[in-house]
């Protein structure tokens, strides 16, 4: 990479864990079939390239999501360091089951913050997906395990319009309360604009969750990825969710375009002098052979410019 020079802004953080979902969320709603091979050398170049963070895969029904049905064959292939974040995502006791016998050691759940995806996503109510997900955080802590929550929709719906900042704050008061370790706040599709982020933060510290328990989680549907995650870095924020190459949506919600791209977030990153550990040009190098095994280009804009610069 041409070094174009750093300039740090007052009120950062000085080193960001950028945690990769491009496994796990970026490659669940690709229709095409992906080899359980090509998954796991994705996983083995990204953690290469200096990731400390990378969500692997789903224990979800293969009924739902087909892609992620090869997640025990896909973790027999990995070898998982010491100190490094593997999470998965499981969605039931059931899926915590096969989760513990694959010696995993973070699980993450999903949750939605407004009814209608709820319904749509796990066909239950917000409370009642809540409820579900209490035996399976309670047996995975008592199993000494980290526990990730998600909670999606966090500032607009495309069924029920904007998002109440404070309705956000009582479900995530709720699932703190039930012992999740680290939540990320999802901007699903991708609408959250700066004022929008920097007023669920403040909610979130009315209800006594502090920044350090927190990550964000936006989509780049209208552009506004980089400008939101400025802001939740500002207020104190030290995890980001992103996707290598930009990969991923959401298939319960047609309007979600792609996570914002890792390679984006970087640039950003480390042209304010904040340390990630993560290896820029070598996670070009990793999103470029992936969009060749997916037969498309990366729409990631710092891949595109620095990938013609090789």
């Amino acid at each position: 990479m041409t070094d174009y020079g750093t300039m740090p802004m007052t009120g950062l953080p000085k080193r960001v864990t950028v945690y990769e979902v491009g496994p796990r969320d970026g490659l669940q709603n690709e229709k095409a079939l992906i080899p359980t091979e090509v998954k796991a050398e994705f996983i083995r170049q990204l953690l290469a390239a200096g990731h400390q963070a990378v969500e692997t895969t789903s224990f979800v029904s293969p009924q739902w999501v087909p892609q992620l049905a090869d997640a025990s064959e896909l973790l027999q292939l990995l070898d998982r360091p010491d100190g490094v974040r593997m999470p998965v995502l499981v969605p039931n006791d059931k899926g915590l089951n096969r989760a513990l016998d694959a010696g995993v050691r973070e699980i993450a759940v999903f949750g939605s913050a407004t009814e209608t995806f709820a319904q749509k996503n796990l066909n239950r109510t917000v409370a009642e997906s809540l409820d579900m997900f209490r035996p399976v955080v309670d047996r995975a802590r008592s199993q000494e395990l980290m526990v990730r929550g998600y909670l999606s929709m966090c500032f607009g719906d495309p069924w029920e319009g904007a998002v109440d900042p404070h309705v956000v704050a009582a479900h995530a008061r709720t699932l703190f309360d039930m012992g999740v370790t680290e939540l990320s706040l999802g901007d699903t599709i991708g609408v959250a604009t700066p004022g929008q982020v920097a007023a669920l933060l403040e909610a979130l510290g009315h209800q006594g969750i502090s920044t350090d328990q927190l990550a964000v989680h936006f989509h780049d549907t209208y552009g506004q990825a980089l400008a939101n995650t400025l802001v939740a870095l500002q207020h104190g924020i030290t995890v980001v969710d992103a996707s290598a190459g930009g990969l991923g949506g959401c298939p319960y919600a047609k309007s979600a375009t792609g996570n914002l791209a890792t390679e984006d977030l970087l640039w950003q990153l480390h042209g304010l002098g904040i340390e990630t550990g993560v290896d820029l040009d070598a996670l070009v190098r990793t999103s470029t052979w992936m969009a060749e095994q997916l037969g498309r280009p990366s729409p990631s804009r710092a891949v595109q410019a620095l990938s013609k610069k090789e």
